[in-house]
């Protein structure tokens, strides 16, 4: 089996929901406060472990019990731990979510143990790097970590998917490596210049990150749905109209789904298919790894769409 090979972050989410996002000054009382397992990396593992991937992560976590309680979360979830490595001096990372009454996040960070998985750390696995398919990174580790992971892969071979959030600038040469790109509309912006609002802007976005050596482009534009730049297809797929009750994760389980359709042989249209519904499914459940869906509901959701006609 194709094998994904995902490099990221672990975080404990400290969720609230909360009526509307706080103002500076401003004391609201909120509720539901919950500790879940999150991090960009985690979560996208976990999405393509449920939705039929062979995963295997790349991790760096506390030697606290959170740490512990997901490295063994992610093992019952056949995700591949044994580069999932414990700090001794640093606790596991950080998010603290607030969750609006319309469904919408806030979230901010403390690295902790993801600050550790340093370049060493990421050389010291080359071995798995080079035998998977695909590499999916994200940006909630050190810029200098993601670059020689992305590195190490296109030495030897390996696909490499890069999912840019949280948005910041990039250099070129990390860009330059990147097989398939998957950017929101602001991270987009933030990379090409182009503010994507449509399909039109971001046809525009998707022809510059071409220019930079990409050759696989996804810009999610929220309830627009995906734009898909790939060789001679180019399109805006929709996605699937759901109440959202939480956000959380909804991009970190389109880019897991996406990968494990994609390694499973599915075709490029039924692989977007596939990601917007699990998508579509996780905002309609609260959290972030506790909202992602199996691949068996994916498929019933997929089925009943299909019988309404979408």
């Amino acid at each position: 089996m194709n094998r994904l090979l995902v490099l990221g972050s672990v975080n404990a989410d400290h969720v609230l929901r909360v009526p509307h996002f706080p103002r500076p000054g401003e004391t609201l009382a909120g509720h539901s406060y919950r500790v879940v397992p999150g991090g960009k990396g985690a979560n996208q593992a976990v999405a393509a472990a449920r939705l039929g991937a062979a995963v295997s992560f790349i991790a760096r976590i506390g030697d606290d019990a959170i740490g512990h309680q997901m490295k063994t979360g992610f093992a019952q979830d056949g995700i591949d731990v044994s580069a999932v490595e414990l700090d001794d001096t640093l606790p596991t990372g950080i998010a603290i979510i607030y969750v609006s009454d319309e469904g919408e996040n806030s979230i901010g960070l403390s690295a902790e143990a993801n600050g550790a998985l340093t370049p060493a750390v990421v050389k010291g696995h080359e071995a798995m790097i080079a035998d998977a398919h695909t590499l999916l990174l994200q940006l909630e580790v050190p810029l200098e970590s993601v670059f020689e992971a992305a590195r190490l892969a296109r030495s030897h071979g390996t696909r490499v998917v890069l999912n840019p959030a949280p948005a910041q600038p990039l250099p070129a040469e990390l860009l330059a490596l990147v097989d398939l790109i998957t950017p929101n509309q602001t991270e987009a912006e933030l990379l090409t210049g182009v503010r994507v609002t449509d399909e039109a802007s971001a046809r525009e976005a998707a022809a510059r990150f071409h220019q930079m050596g990409i050759g696989e482009v996804m810009i999610t534009l929220g309830s627009q749905g995906v734009y898909c730049s790939k060789g001679q297809q180019q399109a805006l797929m929709a996605g699937f109209r759901v109440e959202a009750v939480d956000t959380t994760a909804a991009g970190d389980t389109f880019n897991g789904a996406l990968l494990a359709a994609d390694l499973a042989g599915a075709s490029f249209q039924d692989a977007v298919r596939f990601a917007h519904g699990a998508a579509a499914l996780s905002v309609t459940r609260f959290g972030a790894q506790s909202s992602i869906p199996t691949r068996q509901e994916v498929d019933a959701f997929l089925l009943e769409q299909t019988a309404q006609g979408y």
